[in-house]
């Protein structure tokens, strides 16, 4: 009797096949690839001015990204892999997780093969509230083996489970150009700059994922809903929010 070790917790698309009894599963269905995809970036800032117009602002709560995908009209058999997991979903009650094609490597292909089978590790522990980390792996060389470029995406592999934080870098800084006044990395390091700052600590052994980072995410409604028209092809669309643990 055929087996499986866990059922797929990706949203079906083209690399990410979904087998019948919901495995992933290379040969399975692989069902339709996105149309349109929005993502947008939510800080809650409350700002307050002074009588003398002194501005000041504080953050209310945490970070999240919200993801709005569309689909191209589908054949049933394009979309009731789509639909019905989203169905095993209950609307927002169980986090499941987009792989984004803009987002699945990194932008410089030199350093996505390198982060394709190698993995950096932070050179000093991080704490929650840090926008900036230097990465190494003994492995790796800049000159050599390309760097991470504003844009990309990681997440955090570590200790706390619980971290499942999407982070976007928004600078980089290498051995041979750094801000002047600091440290430079060495030629196995990068100082990445990042958005949201971190939600958690992270330890000197956590693992940074550029190669295919994930985003957990719910569905911001609890009605999902499509369209068939007289073609026989589905319309269908999604809105998400991340959901952290």
């Amino acid at each position: 009797m055929a087996t499986y070790s866990n059922y797929l917790d990706t949203l079906p698309d083209p690399n990410n096949p979904i087998g019948e009894a919901g495995e992933a599963s290379s040969s399975g269905s692989k069902g339709a690839g996105y149309s349109a995809v929005k993502l947008s970036s939510e800080h809650k800032i409350m700002n307050t001015r002074t009588n003398s117009g002194r501005l000041i602002s504080r953050e209310l709560s945490g970070h999240k990204w919200n993801i709005n995908i569309s689909y191209n009209p589908m054949t049933r058999e394009e979309f009731e892999p789509v639909y019905t997991f989203i169905l095993q979903k209950r609307g927002s009650m169980v986090p499941f997780l987009v792989s984004l094609p803009q987002y699945k490597q990194p932008k410089n292909t030199t350093f996505a093969t390198f982060v394709a089978s190698n993995n950096f590790s932070p050179d000093n522990a991080g704490e929650p509230g840090d926008t900036t980390m230097v990465i190494d792996n003994a492995s790796y060389d800049a000159s050599t083996n390309g760097t991470a470029r504003p844009g990309d995406i990681f997440t955090i592999i570590d200790a706390d489970s619980n971290h499942k934080k999407a982070y976007q870098i928004t600078r980089v800084e290498t051995y041979d150009l750094s801000e002047a006044g600091t440290t430079a990395p060495d030629s196995d390091q990068l100082r990445i700059h990042f958005v949201p700052a971190l939600q958690r600590a992270v330890t000197t052994n956590a693992t940074l994922t550029f190669d295919n980072p994930k985003f957990r995410v719910v569905l911001k409604n609890d009605i999902q809903e499509y369209s068939l028209n007289t073609e026989n092809l589905y319309s269908f669309s999604l809105e998400l929010e991340e959901a952290q643990p």
